[in-house]
């Protein structure tokens, strides 16, 4: 892959099996995501969206077919080897935020640090972990615990969380579930303006609304990719915020 792709699937499916049952979650999907894109994958309870987001961020592998990313075949490593890949290349983000209640917002976002190869100084830690939370706008609230923060402050830290080992792609799975119009659009901005700076983003939403911030739309049904379509008229969160205007408020 000399074309600038990152992650690449081919013909994969997913078949989980209970007793005699046989669920067919993902049934032969082929998909290429360029370096740089900011794609939302859509599609209704069942689709196959969440499963397919399960292999993208190697919690899971394929029955079969195959999975590149950044050039390497992921699709038959065993699990220490797919923890390595997550903890090396991949940012996730959730609906849920799962924030560590007793732990501060600057001990929240080390953590994937403090788990991989890299080995930093306390100071190191300290300084990264409250250098992203900056530049997502928790300047002065480092020292905060979950409870004291917004639901809006709690998924800023998540995503630096997700941002502090510089992943290759940021997956983002129902990242404005939990939260209110005008803290989606905040949250969306903050998406509009990583994937800006080149940074990947794979986002799982079933709104519309929140999938036309993205650039590119993949909408799956019974799983198989329905359809594939560029975003014709992006919405652009920082205009809506400047403007006053909440999620579902159309321009």
């Amino acid at each position: 892959m000399n074309n600038g792709t990152l992650v690449r699937l081919l013909d994969v499916h997913k078949v989980y099996r209970t007793g005699e049952m046989e669920v067919r979650a993902v049934r032969g999907v082929s998909l290429e995501i360029k370096r740089g894109e900011f794609v939302a994958l859509m599609g209704a309870s069942g689709s196959g969206k969440s499963t397919l987001m399960n292999i993208l961020g190697c919690l899971d592998r394929p029955s079969s077919g195959q999975y590149f990313l950044d050039d390497a075949d992921v699709s038959g490593l065993d699990r220490d080897q797919l923890a390595e890949i997550r903890n090396r290349k991949l940012g996730f983000v959730f609906q849920s935020f799962n924030l560590l209640a007793r732990t501060s917002a600057r001990e929240n976002a080390e953590l994937p640090l403090i788990y991989s190869a890299h080995r930093l100084s306390h100071a190191q830690l300290r300084e990264k972990a409250d250098r992203v939370l900056a530049s997502i706008g928790l300047t002065g609230r480092e020292d905060h615990f979950p409870s004291q923060l917004s639901g809006g402050q709690q998924q800023r830290v998540a995503i630096a969380r997700a941002l502090i080992n510089d992943p290759e792609v940021l997956l983002a799975d129902e990242p404005t579930g939990n939260l209110d119009s005008r803290t989606s659009v905040e949250i969306m901005a903050i998406f509009q303006q990583l994937n800006e700076r080149g940074i990947t983003i794979i986002m799982v939403t079933h709104e519309q609304d929140i999938a036309a911030y993205a650039r590119r739309n993949v909408i799956m049904r019974d799983g198989l990719v329905r359809h594939d379509q560029l975003v014709t008229q992006r919405s652009d969160a920082q205009a809506q915020l400047k403007n006053g205007r909440d999620a579902a408020e159309p321009m």
